[in-house]
């Protein structure tokens, strides 16, 4: 059987890239997938799988039509905060998949937000015509709920990927803190200044070697390029595209400072100490179902040394998730793979 794998793919981006290497981790045996993605040929280099460009609508037709099912594959998929065509797009290749009798699987979702009247209709319309649906937090499901769609919750996936050692990460200085910051409306120039500023003074009291972690290059290389030559002490920023080496590298650090909600999962599922900084309703929800400290970003203090204080805090006092937590979080996430089972076998 053949599955198109349907994401935010081939677009450099950390998180969704490790929803991916989640979803072909899980995928069972007897299917084989075929990614739609903004860059084919890397996509299918580095995962060894058949992959096409996502933009071409006779690639991705043929890849449909030769196919016997379509998955959403996780993430932020069905969501018109960022964009108002990003739920069209989504929507539209459900649909037609819908229509092509597909067996069609909304996988690991998160769902929302939907400001707009027309893409909480469609997106409705193409969740209720799914073979099944899981999601990834209480609030997705909610929703779906009210909608009087079943779905099955579990933990991202990301929880469970297979991390992959980093070469040279042990070279560098020790002890090692890891910043993930991304391009953001509400990360403002002062909000930025902040934050490097309380970055300074907490590597001047830690000693800490600083790994700037660009998720997604092309949005946050640029934050990372502003920071790094402010810091007084050893600093190294990584570009990894690997993301089983992303998420290997919070294995080898003391505490990550992240944005994005694929840092904390990762950082978090290696047993180490994350304080979140929020932008979004799904970086929130991961706060307070995992007690995570950290702070909105609109409510980030404009004192740099408040916010320093309670980096060094949680450095020096605070505690990673426990073992069994982080097990326990890891053998629910496994039930999303446990859904591909049922439907494929």
């Amino acid at each position: 059987m053949q599955a198109v794998l349907c994401g935010y793919y081939g677009f450099n981006n950390g998180g969704d890239e490790a929803l991916l290497a989640s979803l072909l981790q899980m995928l069972p045996a007897s299917v084989v997938p075929l990614v739609l993605s903004n860059n084919p040929a890397q996509t299918s280099e580095r995962y060894g799988v058949q992959a096409c460009d996502r933009k071409s609508l006779l690639a991705v037709s043929q890849a449909l039509r030769s196919s016997q099912a379509f998955i959403w594959g996780g993430g932020s998929l069905i969501q018109d905060a960022t964009s108002a065509i990003s739920p069209f797009y989504y929507g539209g290749l459900m649909g037609l998949a819908q229509k092509l009798q597909l067996q069609t699987i909304a996988w690991a979702q998160g769902v929302g937000p939907l400001k707009r009247s027309s893409t909480r209709w469609l997106a409705e319309q193409t969740f209720r015509g799914c073979t099944a649906v899981s999601v990834r937090d209480h609030a997705s499901a909610t929703l779906l709920n009210n909608w009087q769609v079943s779905c099955t919750i579990a933990p991202d996936p990301v929880w469970a990927l297979e991390s992959k050692p980093v070469p040279g990460l042990w070279d560098l200085p020790a002890p090692r803190v890891a910043v993930a910051l991304r391009s953001h409306p509400q990360l403002t120039p002062e909000r930025l200044a902040n934050l490097t500023h309380a970055l300074v003074d907490f590597q001047t009291a830690t000693q800490a070697c600083i790994l700037l972690l660009p998720f997604q290059p092309a949005q946050d290389l640029a934050i990372a390029q502003s920071i790094q030559p402010q810091l007084p002490g050893p600093s190294k920023i990584l570009i990894l595209e690997d993301p089983r080496q992303l998420k290997g590298v919070f294995r080898g650090v003391e505490m990550a400072i992240a944005m994005r909600l694929h840092g904390l999962i990762m950082a978090a599922a290696e047993e180490c100490r994350c304080f979140a900084l929020s932008y979004d309703p799904k970086v929130s929800q991961l706060m307070t179902e995992l007690a995570l400290p950290g702070c909105e970003l609109t409510a980030l203090p404009e004192n740099p040394n408040l916010i320093s204080m309670r980096w060094l805090e949680h450095y020096a006092n605070g505690e990673p998730l426990a073992i069994e937590q982080i097990q326990s979080l890891i053998d629910r996430a496994l039930i999303h793979r446990e859904l591909l089972s049922q439907i494929f076998g």
